[in-house]
């Protein structure tokens, strides 16, 4: 090879040098702000609204986030994926009109405010009901403050101005609207059972508001005499982890057709609390477990019954003598297993839901032995004024006096635990409000059929929630709090029914519409009832109304007030919300609509660690979304959630970012290679298809699948994998593969003037181009809704700093695109060169040649191989100054390397190095006007 030149003049000039003002450093944390600022003073959003008139509505129903606090990088997961699907969908042609709201009631922001007096060393109960509701108010309306300007920061887009909030006047009185509705169609019941209460807080909890966290506990295995029936003198017994309710214990339960066997007790171990002659009634399933478990080594089986033989049996509590002298009677539940334990369960009524409705069915009372505080309450006999958190020794210590304790354990166990005070809870029976989910309303039933009739990503969320909704109590719905929408009903005194006087009820919510939910405590009785009812013939309820509830009326005031389309196409939060948010606004709107509130739920999983841990700040573990912002930009958050498999538990740290930063540097030089090669680009350029060589036919081939799975992701509400494959595609198709291949036709193939305006070029260039025109705006719009930043900046860059990418739609990729065949043809085509790649590194390794270049590329192909194999330009596709291709005589064999019948052969290209392109050819010098240039470049600068 020659490659030496006679340099007579420069080139530079000729060759087309791609330019533009996209820069190659993203520069987020400083450009995203100006893109704020520029979307607000354009008036995105209203002009978005403006351009959808007519089309067809999108909703997706914002669940709304709690007003107490910053928001975590949970938070910033939920919106992100929100603002994707909404963005997604108004380019696909709807009009996806997104209201954001806040939660702003309830039990978290009072235990804010509680705090604050307890610093302050102030008592809240004799604070102003009225003056305690307005802290909690402000304290919620700056946090929503904070939130919406740090979701607005994410890049979320929304009608801001116009955000919904409980606690906005409008919101309470249409909450109490939908407390009306259950009250009108009597679904709506005042009842004593059990519920999941929280002695801190003093109220009941949803199960949504419950956390569960290991907690050491005790096991106690307990006598009860048999005093009356068939095997007076013997005794039963009960197994059980809570102690603390032997005192309101009423009742034993057997299993009716488990097997029970009578034993006498021949021998025990030293330590044992069991006494020789001791008769016992024990699940024959448990004996052995139970005999070892109480130290009895020897036992002789007396009788093996069912246990409806005890039916009517009835023992003394195992503290009789002590202030329990009443009787417990045997009673039959078909809820008691042999799992665990002896096979009996203890029955305290006032703790336990079958408890509750065993007893209840047997008419027996349920006794009030635990106050509000969880302390034992002063009648209770060797136990008042303790609290049950610390009973376990005092109980213990007062059965063991009584000879009554078998056994005393302790164990570790998952225990439910208030999400905010972190105390553990007890089952305790106190009079709530509660929606029947059973009766002539059918709710259960209805939302289960709705259930059926949702769309479900992924499907597993389907199952989750009808098992709970199958399985669930009654819907309680009363709080013993103060920050919230009062349940803002009357309840006759004489009757104790509730006055469903529809004048009331519109009374009612005309005050709270105009006032507040404060009215309920500002006003008196008599500015409700009206001039009709005497107030002191009702008692005005004062309870709250679950938070739950709230947000799960928020379809009512959002969508339907707003006239908004109705159900919702989508609901979309986080998995824990097949208990929360998806499961009370599916109840409370099948209670009063019949229907669900939605067509579609999708969920997300849970945010952990790098090392798959759950977030805490003891751990030193936590990714919080600002520090994120501020170091790489909101869209490199954005994209870390849309390239996550976002339906399971994602991941995120410091490597993991760091891996998405890379991800994004690698889509945005793709977009900046994109746009230089498209300077001075005009339609005038443009090829057809069919007039496009294959290789611009492979690339429309490839958005077209890329289009199909936008368009399937859009349709489905299901984006996994989306952007991934976008990424994978600028990657692997573009920047490794065709702009490799494409850029000397771009920079050599065109005459240029002394302005360096194109004057000509070749068909391969025009095509190339037009390809380039249908990447920039297929990648642009399809990133444009996890990208939105950037994606608008490379809008701009192209069409001028008055467009926007955000008022685009997606291209309409033409189906003739899609050619299967042409994709097949070339996979076999891609895995020659890469063969040919490797031989060519090799040799750049080893110093044969500097660049592939310099390189003259030798392949053998199989006889049969296919005529797309044999007949394509090796050299350009090799990117090689030349090439050859010979044709064995042997047949193609099997694997990667089937149509090769040799490994490529590099050698050392013959001619001159051309001053323009760097190919190296034998017609370099051919030309004396240009002695240093291939013909190509000298018919190109002629």
């Amino acid at each position: 090879m020659n490659d030496a030149q006679t340099t007579q003049r420069d080139y530079r000039a000729t060759v087309f040098l791609p330019r533009t003002e996209f820069p190659m450093r993203g520069d987020l944390p400083k450009r995203e702000p100006e893109a704020l600022a520029r979307w607000q003073a354009m008036g995105l959003f209203q002009r978005l609204r403006e351009i959808s008139a007519g089309r067809t509505a999108f909703i997706l129903h914002d669940g709304p986030p709690y007003a107490n606090g910053n928001l975590h990088i949970g938070h910033a997961l939920n919106k992100i994926h929100k603002d994707v699907i909404n963005r997604a969908r108004q380019m696909a042609g709807f009009d996806a009109n997104y209201v954001p709201g806040w939660d702003c009631h309830g039990l978290p922001i009072e235990w804010m405010i509680e705090a604050r007096y307890r610093k302050a060393g102030k008592d809240k109960d004799e604070v102003p009901v009225l003056d305690f509701r307005a802290e909690c108010r402000a304290y919620a309306a700056h946090w929503l403050e904070v939130q919406a300007a740090e979701f607005k920061r994410l890049g979320v887009e929304g009608d801001w101005a116009n955000r919904y909030a409980t606690m906005d006047f409008a919101s309470e009185a249409a909450i109490a609207a939908e407390i009306h509705k259950f009250a009108a169609n009597r679904a709506l019941y005042r009842g004593l059972r059990p519920v999941l209460w929280s002695p801190v807080e003093k109220t009941a909890l949803a199960e949504a508001e419950v956390e569960y966290q290991d907690k050491t506990d005790t096991a106690i295995w307990v006598r009860f005499p048999v005093v009356l029936g068939d095997f007076a003198g013997s005794s039963i017994v009960i197994w059980t982890t809570t102690p603390w309710t032997i005192p309101g214990n009423r009742a034993v339960a057997a299993g009716p057709k488990i097997d029970y066997v009578l034993v006498k007790v021949e021998a025990v171990a030293d330590a044992s609390l069991a006494r020789v002659g001791d008769t016992l009634f024990v699940a024959a399933a448990l004996l052995d477990a139970f005999s070892a478990d109480a130290g009895i080594i020897a036992r002789s089986t007396l009788r093996t019954i069912k246990g409806h033989d005890l039916a009517g049996s009835v023992c003394a509590h195992p503290l009789r003598g002590r202030g329990y002298d009443f009787d417990v009677p045997m009673l039959l539940g078909d809820f008691v297993t042999t799992e665990a334990g002896t096979g009996f369960v203890h029955m305290a009524p006032a703790h336990g839901e079958d408890d509750f409705f065993l007893c209840h069915e047997h008419g027996i009372d349920v006794p009030e032995t635990v106050q509000d505080d969880g302390v034992y309450a002063p009648d209770v006999p060797l136990f008042a004024g303790i609290h049950v958190y610390k009973a376990a020794d005092p109980v213990c210590k007062a059965l063991e006096d009584a000879g009554a304790l078998l056994k005393r354990e302790e164990f570790l166990h998952s225990y439910p635990h208030s999400w905010r005070s972190k105390a553990p809870l007890i089952y305790l029976a106190r009079p709530n409000w509660f929606i029947r989910m059973d009766g002539a309303e059918q709710i259960r039933a209805k939302a289960l059929d709705a259930i059926d009739n949702t769309a479900f990503v992924p499907e597993a969320g389907r199952n989750r929630i009808r098992s709970m909704v199958e399985s669930r109590p009654d819907w309680c719905i009363s709080r013993q709090r103060a920050w919230g929408v009062p349940i803002a009903i009357f309840v006759r005194k004489s009757d104790k029914q509730v006055l469903g006087d529809p004048a009331v009820f519109a009374r009612t919510r005309a005050i709270f519409a105009t006032e507040g939910a404060d009215a309920w405590y500002a006003r008196p009785a008599a500015d409700f009832l009206g001039n009709d009812y005497n107030p002191d013939d009702f008692e005005q309820v004062y309870d709250i109304v679950d938070v739950w509830f709230e947000s799960g009326s928020t379809h009512a005031f959002v969508l339907e007030a707003r006239g908004m389309r109705w159900p919702a196409d989508l609901y979309l939060e986080g998995s824990d919300q097949h208990r929360g948010w998806f499961q009370a606004s599916l109840l409370e709107a099948v209670g009063t609509r019949g229907v669900a509130p939605f067509k579609a739920i999708v969920t997300d999983g849970f945010v952990l660690d790098e090392q798959g841990r759950k977030m805490s700040k003891s751990l030193g573990n936590v990714t919080a979304p600002q520090e994120v912002i501020g170091q790489y930009g909101a869209d490199i958050l954005r994209l870390w959630v849309m390239n996550s498999d976002i339906h399971n538990d994602l991941r995120i740290g410091k490597d993991i970012l760091k891996q998405q930063a890379d991800l994004y540097r690698r889509i945005r030089n793709t977009l900046r290679w994109i746009l230089g090669g498209l300077e001075g680009f005009s339609d005038a350029e443009r090829v057809e298809r069919d007039a496009m060589p294959e290789l611009e036919r492979l690339m429309l081939h490839r958005l077209a699948e890329l289009d199909a799975m936008v368009k399937r992701a859009v349709d489905t509400h299901d984006w996994t994998g989306v952007y991934p494959a976008i990424h994978q595609f600028c990657n692997t198709d573009l920047s490794a593969f065709y702009f490799d291949i494409r850029k000397d036709a771009l920079y050599c193939d065109v005459a240029l003037d002394a302005e360096g305006r194109m004057l000509r070029q070749s068909d391969t260039r025009r095509a190339c181009r037009t390809v380039l025109d249908s990447l920039h705006r297929c990648l642009t719009t399809w990133l444009a809704p996890v990208l939105p930043f950037t994606a608008d900046e490379a809008w701009r860059a192209r069409f001028g700093e008055d467009a926007c990418v955000h008022l685009e739609s997606f291209p309409d990729v033409p189906v003739e695109w899609r050619d299967d065949g042409l994709d097949a043809g070339w996979a076999e085509m891609r895995a020659v060169r890469k063969l040919a790649t490797m031989q060519l590194e090799e040799s750049r390794r080893n110093g044969d040649i500097a660049s592939s270049l310099q390189a003259k590329l030798t392949v053998t192909l199989a006889i049969d191989a296919p005529d797309a194999l044999q007949s394509v330009d090796w050299a350009e596709l090799c990117i090689t100054s030349a090439a050859e291709t010979l044709i064995s005589s042997d047949a193609a064999g099997a694997g990667d390397s089937a149509p090769l019948r040799a490994v490529p052969r590099v050698e050392i290209a013959p001619g001159t190095k051309c001053a323009r392109c760097w190919k190296v050819l034998p017609e370099v010098g051919e030309n004396h006007a240009h002695p240093t240039l291939c013909r190509r470049c000298c018919d190109y600068v002629e």
